[in-house]
C-alpha cells in the first residue's frame, strides 16, 4: 500500500498542473460568460484532456510491459491512473451538472437567417449565372 502511494506521488506534478489549469479556465470563462458556462466548458475540456492523458499513458504503459521496463511502467501507469480518475470525476460532475441544469442537457439549435432575395448585387448575379451554367456542364 505504501509502495502504491509512493508511485502515485510521482504523478503529483500532473495533478497540480491539472488543478491550476482548471482554476485558470474557470476564472477566465466566469469573467467572460457565467458560472454555468464555465462549468460546461471545464467539463468539456477535462473530458478530452483526461481521455487523452489516459490513452497516451496507457499506451506508454503497454509499451513498457512489452519492453520489460518496470520503472517506466510504474510511472506511466500512475499517470494513466490520474487520467482515468480525472475522467471518472469529470463524468460524475457532468452528471450532476446536467441534473441541476436541465437546459444544458439539450444542445442549442442554430438559428437560420433567410437572406433578403430582393436585393441584387453583382456577386449574387455572378453566382446565379455560375449555378445556371453548371447545370449545362457535361456530367461524367
Amino acid at each position: 500500500m505504501i509502495g502504491l502511494l509512493a508511485r502515485l506521488s510521482r504523478s503529483l506534478p500532473l495533478v497540480i498542473a491539472l488543478i491550476v489549469l482548471a482554476i485558470v479556465i474557470y476564472m477566465v470563462v466566469t469573467y467572460v460568460h457565467s458560472k454555468a458556462r464555465a462549468k460546461e466548458v471545464l467539463i468539456s475540456v477535462f473530458t478530452v484532456l483526461c481521455a487523452a492523458i489516459s490513452i497516451f499513458f496507457g499506451l506508454a504503459s503497454l509499451y513498457a510491459v512489452i519492453d520489460n521496463n518496470s520503472s517506466v511502467l510504474e510511472l506511466a501507469a500512475s499517470f494513466a491512473v490520474v487520467g482515468v480518475l480525472g475522467l471518472i470525476i469529470t463524468r460524475i460532475c457532468n452528471h450532476f451538472f446536467k441534473k441541476n441544469n436541465p437546459h444544458y442537457s439539450q444542445k442549442a439549435q442554430k438559428a437560420t437567417v433567410e437572406s433578403d432575395s430582393t436585393s441584387v448585387t453583382r456577386s449574387t448575379i455572378f453566382w446565379k449565372i455560375y449555378d445556371l451554367l453548371g447545370n449545362f456542364r457535361p456530367k461524367k
